[in-house]
């Protein structure tokens, strides 16, 4: 019997037992600080120096690249490891579902990556390791090494467009789906919260593991309120075992 193909749409939530907050949920970011959102959002980082100073002096303090994949990325990959096809689309930019043994290719991250760096003139491209070895040194806001330009992370800021290459295998994957987890996702980012109406109108049972209400549960055939480091690995192992249905 061929085993459903199995999406899981991973948000915030789902690294917070990795030390990473969230940043809509009780404690996130942008609650317990509205003006933390002026630093990723493109306009204000590209036209202030100062919000780039403090952009750099916070991706040093969150210590994302030092954060280790937690229960819930490891139970993805022992599902994708045990033969039931999984893909994984990903609202985090903290590269963990790849940390914890998920193939990059079955990795989509619609918000890019925090462990690269781009330049904004010449899109030239670079460890995020290196630039923070840079702010370190010394340099509270490096430019490109390459032309000078402005240097931001390689993740998709307030202001700017997903790409529409990931975008589209996302969407296609959910149309081609046969069971969709939305795990730690408050689901009311766009275009990603969307994915999960479309893989429902095309079939697929809808699960969503998230702490807090969201505007997808009235049409989700299971919801899941518990800690998602504990109810995941057993959600996704009575998958593995079978029961998808």
């Amino acid at each position: 019997m061929t085993k459903p193909l199995v999406a899981v749409l991973s948000g915030a939530g789902i690294s917070t037992d990795s030390g990473i907050p969230d940043y809509r949920g009780p404690g996130g970011v942008w609650r317990k600080d509205p003006e933390a959102e002026k630093l990723v959002t493109y306009e204000y980082y590209m036209g202030d120096p100062e919000i780039r100073r403090r952009s750099w002096r916070m991706r040093r303090a969150t210590g994302t690249l030092r954060a280790e994949p937690n229960a819930a990325h490891r139970a993805v990959t022992e599902l994708e490891r045990s033969g039931v096809p999984v893909r994984v689309i990903t609202q985090n930019v903290d590269g963990l579902h790849q940390a914890a043994g998920m193939p990059a290719r079955k990795v989509l991250e619609l918000h890019g990556s925090a462990r690269s760096v781009v330049c904004t003139r010449c899109h030239a491209r670079g460890p995020m390791e290196d630039a923070l070895a840079r702010v370190d040194a010394g340099e509270d806001d490096p430019p490109c090494l390459e032309c000078g330009g402005v240097l931001k992370p390689a993740t998709v800021m307030f202001g700017e467009r997903l790409d529409p290459v990931v975008l589209g295998d996302a969407l296609a994957i959910s149309k081609a789906c046969q069971v969709f987890i939305a795990v730690g996702t408050s689901l009311q980012v766009h275009p990603a919260a969307g994915l999960a109406g479309v893989a429902v109108d095309h079939g697929a049972r809808l699960v969503i593991v998230n702490a807090e209400p969201t505007p997808y549960d009235s049409i989700a055939d299971e919801i899941v309120r518990e800690r998602i480091g504990t109810a995941l690995p057993g959600l996704l192992r009575r998958l593995s075992a079978g029961g998808a249905r």
